[in-house]
Formats: structure tokens, C-alpha cells, sequence
């Protein structure tokens, strides 16, 4: 749970919608409060997506490339080729 929360920005974006909302609850609305409130959506939709593709990874299902978890499948697909060739290798000489 706490890496969901502090590694995908969730915490981050909840904080900063508290102090969205304490700064603009008494003023009038604005294009200026509009794009603020649309920035924390789209931060707050970025988060999420973050943590689905967290979880996806969990569970070994593969994610989209433009995810900052898919390096990191990646390098772990290249590892267990490499460790499956190097053991049908020394399969094969034996």
C-alpha cells in the first residue's frame, strides 16, 4: 500500500488538491481556477494510471510502453532469456 501511494505521485496529488481547494473556495471562478482544476484531474488521472500499471506488473501482465514500469519489464524479460538460453546451453552440451 505505501508504495502505491507515495511511488505513483497519489499522495503528492491528493496534498495538492487540498491546497487547491483551500485557495480557491472563497474566490470566484475564474478560467484561471478551471485550469487549475483541470491540472490536478489530469494529475490525479496520471497518478492512477500509474498505480494500475504498478499493480499489473504485480501481477506479471505486461503494460504499455509509455508506462515507467515497462523499463523495468524490460530488463527483467532480458534477464530470464538470458538465463533460459544460458540453461538450454549448458543443456545442450550435456
Amino acid at each position: 500500500m505505501r508504495n502505491y501511494l507515495f511511488a505513483s505521485g497519489l499522495f503528492g496529488a491528493i496534498t495538492s488538491g487540498i491546497a487547491l481547494l483551500r485557495g480557491t473556495r472563497d474566490a470566484p471562478i475564474t478560467w484561471r481556477a478551471v485550469l487549475a482544476w483541470l491540472s490536478w484531474g489530469i494529475t490525479i488521472v496520471l497518478a492512477v494510471g500509474a498505480i494500475v500499471d504498478y499493480r499489473r506488473d504485480e501481477r506479471g501482465e505486461s503494460v504499455a510502453y509509455d508506462s515507467p514500469v515497462a523499463p523495468v519489464q524490460y530488463k527483467r524479460a532480458r534477464k530470464e532469456l538470458k538465463a533460459e538460453l544460458k540453461a538450454q546451453r549448458k543443456a545442450d552440451k550435456a
